[in-house]
């Protein structure tokens, strides 16, 4: 698959307690300054692995070059976030993998920070660093994504002052651009969706984890600047559409009981079709049924990856449920705030 000289503490030759791995996909003008501030972390104890989604702007050449020491695995192409990152924590036997995406900028102790809030409680999956944006700093880019009944996933801290968001917060699922998460609980939850490609990859995780009675948590104190949309290129565009609405399909099928399904259907369909009218009005009207089509077509070919619901999955999925309708009113909230 592809290589280098082994690992960063970046370096040495025993068992990490953290192992950072970051996906990339033509990220090089990105992976420099990426780089550059894992170098000096106050925490010492991880290894950096990239896995690259077969990049041709160079990237691999760029780590081969200037990081010999970074862990390098080169895909022949592009195999989307999910399968990049399972890849590598396949190839891990750290405590913890940090996930983080190549276009940020973290701050010195955000690993100190994030392996400090992980080792408090064993029932915590996954904790974020709060994300800023990089080019507007004030501004929170994502602290923590929530789940709602209309079928939506949303960061409440988007855009928001980053006075906001200055305590550790439950959340439904980590953002997984920056976010730690316990090695050993991937054999009980499962590893990242390779039919997601990229997007809700991280919501799905996270739900799952809810199911099986862990928790998730943003912590705010570990910061990370991220500048958003580096492989996409924006906030909107026919990739993103399509894939979040047809990942979105098959993310309600996969992880809610049939009973939930037919209680929150009502809701479902009204957020399709808000969700419609938004695409429409900014010309991806055509995007978003595509990504519909696609959601359906997933569903048939990954029918068997339905989460298997025994009574701790069903007692867990009622509790989520009053946490899908109170996030409801959290997302309507952070519009009109």
């Amino acid at each position: 698959m592809g290589s280098t000289d082994c690992q960063e503490n970046i370096g040495k030759e025993r068992m990490e307690k953290v192992s950072v791995i970051i996906p990339n996909y033509n990220g090089k003008k990105f992976l420099n300054d990426c780089l550059e501030s894992l170098k000096k972390q106050t925490f010492r104890d991880f290894r950096v692995l990239i896995v690259d989604n077969g990049s041709t702007d160079g990237s691999q050449d760029f780590i081969k070059n200037n990081y010999p020491r970074v862990t390098l695995v080169a895909l022949p192409e592009n195999t989307g976030f999910a399968n990049a990152v399972n890849i590598g924590i396949k190839s891990c036997m750290s405590e913890y993998v940090f996930l983080l995406n190549d276009d940020t900028v973290c701050s010195e102790d955000v690993l100190e920070r994030l392996v400090s809030t992980m080792d408090r409680k064993k029932k915590i999956f996954s904790a974020q660093a709060k994300m800023l944006q990089f080019k507007e700093p004030h501004l929170i880019d994502d602290a923590g994504d929530l789940y709602c009944a209309l079928g939506w996933a949303f960061s409440p801290g988007r855009d928001k002052d980053n006075k906001y968001f200055s305590s550790i917060e439950p959340v439904t699922s980590a953002c997984a651009g920056a976010a730690i998460y316990r090695r050993e609980l991937f054999n009980e939850v499962g590893l990242f969706d390779p039919a997601h490609f990229c997007y809700l990859e991280d919501i799905d995780i996270g739900y799952r984890a809810r199911l099986k009675g862990y928790i998730n948590v943003c912590d705010p104190g570990a910061i990370v600047y991220h500048a958003g949309s580096g492989t996409s290129g924006s906030r909107y565009n026919r990739f993103k559409v399509e894939l979040t609405a047809g990942n979105n399909l098959y993310f309600i099928y996969k992880n809610m009981p049939i009973l939930q399904i037919v209680v929150n259907l009502p809701l479902i369909l009204a957020g399709i079709l808000i969700k419609h009218v938004f695409y429409t009005k900014r010309g991806l009207g055509g995007a978003h049924l595509k990504g519909l089509a696609l959601g359906l077509s997933k569903i048939r070919v990954n029918a068997d990856k339905r989460v298997a619901f025994g009574k701790k999955e069903i007692f867990n999925s009622f509790r989520m449920q009053l946490e899908l309708w109170i996030n409801c009113a959290r997302k309507f909230g952070a519009v009109f705030l």
